[in-house]
């Protein structure tokens, strides 16, 4: 690819191209059409699909809270493959130009009220037009000032720059392959995604029993309930010496488990001293006192990384014999499990701390089996945890790769 310098033309282009690019306005070049406007005495189980913002997802046209309606009430035209799907109002500002193209045939499916449809002779370069930095800029340009809208009228006079009808065919399909990798990528990492929370289910008792749904090969005792002080204790150790800094301060996110500060958020947010701070080993157990969204109660994660140390809002525990502590991350890894373990032994106050010591979070029962159970379980979640974060990075490099290429090959 040769990389010109003229401001109207991209910073990277496919050999053999160098002429400059055309400006226009996107209505001389695709045609618009109008979504179907219903009322909810329309909607049926079954019937013509109707695309809204929720079924416009990553770029991708999904299933997701679908709504039909009696077919004999629509007067809007059916999508076509290539069609362009463009969310232009919506109660969120963020979602406006939100937008899909129509990969397959879909047959009795209409867009919504909410939604333009843009028809285009080359759909792949035009929908990655309106991945572009420009079309952010025309939208923030053109978004009404009390309503979260763009109307037709506006969206046709917003100005792009064009190439030649070849070079739009070569970088259409360039961006066509690349959104295919990355939703290739995207469906195997939510398949393992949702694997886990069905085996979450399935390989730990539900309620009121003791044994799970689904076990692992020459195990079918009973599990134990127990109070979780018989599989863990509270670890008093603390940095005295200043063995550890700054740059070894733990932290735990709810999505990732227990975490080094500075690598993860990019700087440590410890005090003056860390002296103070407790010590986690590797395989310790921690428990945040600090009410996240899903978890109004804390969370609780084992340290699967190098030693560390936490502040005092944190609570570490050390497995006995009898335990294997990341077997007690994926105990607790379920929501509904987590927060009914928690509620009874925490209060909250006036500022929404944790009124809880650490040695009363150990107070609750638990059903757990033998360690050599604990322990085949334990590592089938770290195996699906490995692959599904091998999917992310993967997914993260081709999103970034595209980031980088919607910014050097578009004017």
């Amino acid at each position: 690819m040769a990389k010109p310098s003229d401001n109207k033309v991209p910073k990277i282009r496919f050999k053999g191209y160098g002429a400059e690019w055309t400006e226009d306005k996107l209505g001389e070049r695709v045609a618009f059409f109008s979504g179907l406007t219903y009322s909810p005495r329309n909607v049926r189980n079954a019937g013509t699909l109707v695309l809204r913002s929720s079924n416009v997802k990553d770029g991708e046209i999904v299933n997701a809270d679908n709504v039909y309606v009696d077919p004999k009430i629509v007067n809007s035209k059916n999508v076509e493959l290539g069609d362009i799907a463009v969310v232009v109002r919506n109660g969120s500002r963020s979602l406006i130009g939100k937008h899909a193209q129509v990969k397959k045939r879909m047959d009795n499916t209409v867009i919504g009220a909410f939604m333009t449809g843009i028809q285009s002779e080359r759909p792949a370069f035009t929908n990655a037009l309106l991945d572009s930095h420009q079309f952010d800029k025309e939208i923030a340009k053109n978004l009404g000032a009390t309503i979260n809208q763009i109307t037709t009228g506006v969206f046709k006079k917003m100005v792009f720059h064009f190439p030649s009808p070849d070079e739009q065919s070569l970088i259409g399909e360039y961006f066509q392959e690349l959104d295919q990798a990355i939703a290739l990528h995207q469906q195997k990492h939510d398949k393992l995604v949702t694997l886990k929370q069905a085996m979450l289910q399935k390989l730990f008792p539900q309620p009121s029993t003791t044994t799970p749904e689904i076990r692992f090969k020459g195990f079918s005792k009973p599990w134990s309930v127990e109070k979780l002080h018989h599989f863990i204790e509270v670890s008093t150790e603390k940095n005295m010496d200043g063995a550890f800094g700054k740059e070894h301060v733990l932290s735990v996110s709810g999505d990732v488990g227990v975490v080094n500060q500075i690598e993860f958020q990019g700087r440590s947010f410890a005090g003056k001293s860390v002296q103070n701070y407790g010590v986690v080993k590797h395989r310790y157990i921690v428990y945040t006192k600090s009410p996240l969204k899903a978890n109004p109660f804390g969370i609780i994660k084992t340290n699967l990384h190098d030693d560390g140390i936490v502040s005092t809002l944190y609570a570490i525990y050390k497995p006995k014999p009898q335990t294997d502590s990341v077997f007690v991350q994926y105990y607790f890894e379920l929501d509904r499990r987590l927060n009914s373990y928690l509620k009874p032994l925490v209060n909250k106050g006036a500022k929404n701390d944790m009124k809880v010591s650490d040695e009363n979070a150990l107070l609750g029962k638990v059903i757990f089996p033998e360690k050599a159970e604990q322990q085949k379980i334990a590592n089938y979640f770290l195996k699906l945890d490995e692959l599904i974060s091998k999917h992310a990075i993967q997914l993260a490099k081709f999103k970034q790769l595209k980031s980088a290429c919607l910014e050097r090959m578009f004017v």
